[in-house]
């Protein structure tokens, strides 16, 4: 049953927002502390021509910049459970030949401080796998009620007018092991997203075979719902450097292939032993690990895959790099998957990183995209746009001009091309060059 912590919520938000941040939200910026003071955290990692600045529509502070922000009343989160009349959000269904599974793990890192708020490091993630015999198991949510509530408050909306909804995630559904040992795909979010921001293209890949991880950087996110109903914001310092941030998302994903490898080996690394799914621990081949990620998030893929070999390929949605990783030489695949104005032409950071990439690597680009047109924003803002007065030229200026359904599928396919290719030795012909069934994807040269 979930608990109602109203004083609890109230310190929080107070200490994440201030009177700056309510101000800076109703101007309609994103909520971390370094954006409502005023500063930009965010700068390229080095000052050379055509270098993006912090102002480039797929610079990270971007990533959270819905259309309309607003103060959060914590009177809002703790009535979130009895929610469920207004808008019925939907979300595009997978699309592979499998029924999906998931389970949701709560992960302690005794050995690391959390370098925002001190103590153990904490993570929240969230596990897609091929399923059988899903009757029975319950749809998860596409985020839990409490953080789901804040979520949809600081967008102008509450869980009354708008229902967040269900995954294809089936919870605790057993593993389907007749696929043998399962390829695992990590992702990383946006600069101050939430784990969520992934789904779309977690359950698709899931439903195509892969098991996938989608991961919560703790006290970075926006909002972070752990155990007993226990909400933790963002905290991330102002003047907080991204090369500082991606290092400690780096260090996350270690450690979730860390407890992934605990699970292979019949262990439980969940800090409350929380009951696994059926036949999973049959199921993970650490030998065969790729990662992606959006923006931020994206960037966090080249700098794990630098601190971590067992990561064999890598896939950026549109995230500029920062930091010294992309000036090292990185021997894995790597794909490059920008929106339709951004590439290496005026990114600087991705020119340097594609001079120190040693094997194979491919850079396309997707027509009518935006930078939001990578998160599941690209699927929800349109459903709930009319409820906030947001005009279709409006959202075509944050999320592009090509249709959300169309989005998500592209992407899915080019994901699933690539990784099939790395990780299961699948040549598609996809990679090859420009194809008629998908004239919204362009090669650069």
């Amino acid at each position: 049953m979930e608990q109602r912590r109203p004083r609890h919520l109230r310190r929080e938000i107070a200490r994440t927002i201030g009177s700056a941040g309510v101000l800076a939200l109703a101007l309609g910026v994103g909520t971390s502390p370094a954006t409502a003071a005023g500063k930009t955290s965010d700068r390229p990692a080095a000052a050379s021509a055509g270098q993006p600045d912090a102002k480039a529509p797929w610079a990270p502070e971007n990533d959270e910049l819905p259309l309309h922000h607003k103060p959060v009343h914590p009177e809002a989160l703790t009535s979130a459970r009895t929610a469920g009349s207004g808008l019925q959000l939907t979300m595009p269904a997978p699309t592979g030949p499998n029924s999906v599974g998931m389970v949701g793990l709560h992960l302690v890192d005794s050995s690391r401080t959390d370098p925002y708020v001190g103590g153990k490091r904490e993570l929240m993630v969230s596990l897609f796998y091929p399923a059988t015999a899903t009757s029975g198991h319950y749809q998860a949510p596409w985020m839990p009620s409490i953080s789901g509530a804040h979520f949809l408050g600081t967008r102008g909306l509450s869980p009354q007018q708008v229902t967040l909804p269900k995954t294809a995630g089936h919870v605790l559904a057993p593993v389907k092991t007749s696929l043998g040992k399962l390829p695992v795909l990590l992702y990383s979010t946006g600069l101050h997203s939430d784990r969520a921001m992934g789904t779309a293209l977690a359950q698709d890949l899931a439903s195509r075979g892969y098991l996938v991880v989608i991961v919560d950087h703790t006290h970075d996110a926006n909002e972070v719902q752990f155990p007993a109903n226990r909400l933790e914001l963002n905290r991330m310092p102002s003047g907080a450097h991204s090369s500082d941030t991606l290092k400690v998302r780096a260090a996350d994903i270690k450690f979730v292939i860390n407890g992934l490898g605990k699970i292979a080996s019949g262990g439980n690394p969940d800090a409350g032993k929380a009951t696994l799914p059926s036949g999973l621990s049959k199921s993970v081949d650490t030998s065969r690990i790729g990662m992606f990620g959006w923006s931020l998030g994206g960037a966090a893929v080249d700098t794990a895959m630098q601190l971590d070999k067992r990561i064999k390929a890598g896939a950026n949605l549109d995230g500029q790099f920062f930091g010294t990783a992309p000036s090292k030489d990185l021997d894995r695949p790597f794909m490059l998957f920008s929106s339709g104005y951004h590439n290496r032409n005026n990114d600087s950071s991705w020119r340097t990183l594609w001079s120190h990439l040693k094997g194979y690597k491919v850079d396309i680009k997707l027509k009518g995209s935006a930078h939001l047109s990578f998160s599941d924003n690209e699927w929800l803002v349109p459903q709930w746009a009319r409820l906030l007065g947001i005009s279709q030229d409006q959202i075509q200026k944050q999320y592009g001009t090509i249709a959300p359904d169309r989005a998500v599928q592209v992407q899915r396919v080019y994901l699933a091309a690539f990784f099939d290719q790395e990780l299961r030795h699948k040549h598609s012909t996809l990679l090859d060059g420009p194809a008629g069934k998908y004239p919204e994807i362009s090669f650069v040269p």
